[in-house]
């Protein structure tokens, strides 16, 4: 009955379709996912901490880069028809491990996100689940299609094809883990003002917490509106009747800009930071042990850069400060420590020590230490 099904029009039809979807979904998945190491190793740490196998926690970063590269290796191979039948079967696999988690996170032991598609797109645990189930049957289908195939018989092409998708998919990761990455989905991009963005914020969610109910004049029926909907403006159809808070802003999440906070040993500084006119360097220190000699010269270079433009500098770093603290780099001049709290750090800046130049409360360069005076 499989061969049977294997030789019949409709289903080649349809397991071409599900190469060709599944292909596209782990291409562009592995691939956000791959220019945001740092994204991904989150949120596996997060998975890590909820399991109980925190003693892996110093292997995330390289399983990170290896987890995107090998999924979007996938995707590559799936469309190019290159040795489908063993890519199907890892396939199948990763999609039945995968389905597993993400229904333990959707329903016993729930996450905020899970990462499937980095910070491009937020899916909740439950959408992720449905997604997962609809890429399973694909996935069984395609591997069903070419279960004849030999496994390993690899021709000089695929070969070919295969060490070039492996480097390819491998070496985002890496690039994007030494540099930055090459696409910022992140509030804290290249050309965002960071105080704008936070009053917007603010507002945004303020104004998403109010409920209005209005009760429909014909009908009688009573109708949940936001301060964004506009059908409400119509006083001929619709009768005011109360407003309210929200019942879910309790369980609603601030907005990552929202978590910018920086202080000293005088208390919160964020404003007289963000209003600063001209140009501000904040080097982003978030662990002086990470400095190296080649490191630290290339921050001495940022701090001498910064005086000679008049501009002002400032160190992040993120532990507590009780009072003044400087940190010299190299043997450059002192440069005022602030304390920041690390998770906004890595949002800001996807490496553990670099640079990030704010101009008028904009931010229009973001380097990592190994960019800095490139």
């Amino acid at each position: 009955m499989g061969a049977d099904l294997r030789h019949k029009r409709w289903f080649r039809v349809l397991a071409h379709v599900c190469r060709i979807l599944f292909a596209l979904t782990f291409i562009s998945s592995g691939f956000v996912k791959a220019i945001d190491p740092w994204g991904t190793a989150l949120n596996i740490t997060n998975y890590l901490i909820i399991y109980g196998f925190e003693s892996l926690k110093p292997y995330v970063m390289v399983f990170s880069i290896w987890l995107c590269g090998a999924e979007l290796m996938m995707g590559l191979m799936l469309l190019f028809k290159v040795r489908v039948r063993l890519i199907s079967i890892f396939a199948v696999l990763s999609m039945i491990f995968f389905t597993t988690l993400t229904f333990l996170s959707a329903t016993w032991i729930p996450v905020e996100d899970c990462g499937c598609f980095g910070d491009a797109l937020k899916l909740s645990p439950t959408e992720t689940f449905v997604k997962n189930l609809v890429l399973l049957p694909m996935a069984v289908c395609v591997w069903w299609r070419y279960r004849p195939d030999r496994i390993f018989a690899f021709s000089k092409l695929e070969l070919l094809l295969t060490i070039l998708f492996c480097s390819t998919s491998m070496g985002v990761g890496i690039y994007s883990y030494y540099h930055l990455p090459p696409f910022d989905f992140l509030p804290y991009k290249i050309g965002s003002n960071i105080a704008e963005d936070m009053e917007k914020a603010r507002h945004e969610q303020a104004t998403a917490d109010v409920v209005l109910v209005y009760r429909n004049r014909k009908s009688g029926k009573l109708r949940e509106f936001t301060l964004k909907d506009k059908a409400w403006h119509n006083e001929k159809r619709w009768e005011w009747v109360d407003t309210r808070v929200s019942e879910e802003q309790d369980n609603k999440v601030e907005p990552m800009v929202l978590e910018f906070f920086v202080r000293d040993e005088t208390g919160e500084v964020t404003d007289s930071l963000l209003s600063v006119k001209g140009k501000l360097y904040m080097l982003c220190v978030s662990n002086p042990d990470l400095v190296d000699e080649k490191c630290g010269r290339r921050l001495r270079s940022a701090v001498e850069r910064a005086h000679e433009e008049g501009a002002g500098i400032v160190c992040l770093v993120p532990e507590y400060i009780d009072k003044p603290t400087y940190r010299s780099f190299d043997g450059s001049e002192p440069v005022k420590c602030y304390n920041i709290d690390l998770k906004t750090m890595r949002t800001m800046l996807r490496a553990n020590v670099g640079l990030v130049e704010l101009t008028d409360g904009t931010i229009t360069d973001k380097r990592n230490c190994r960019d800095i005076g490139k």
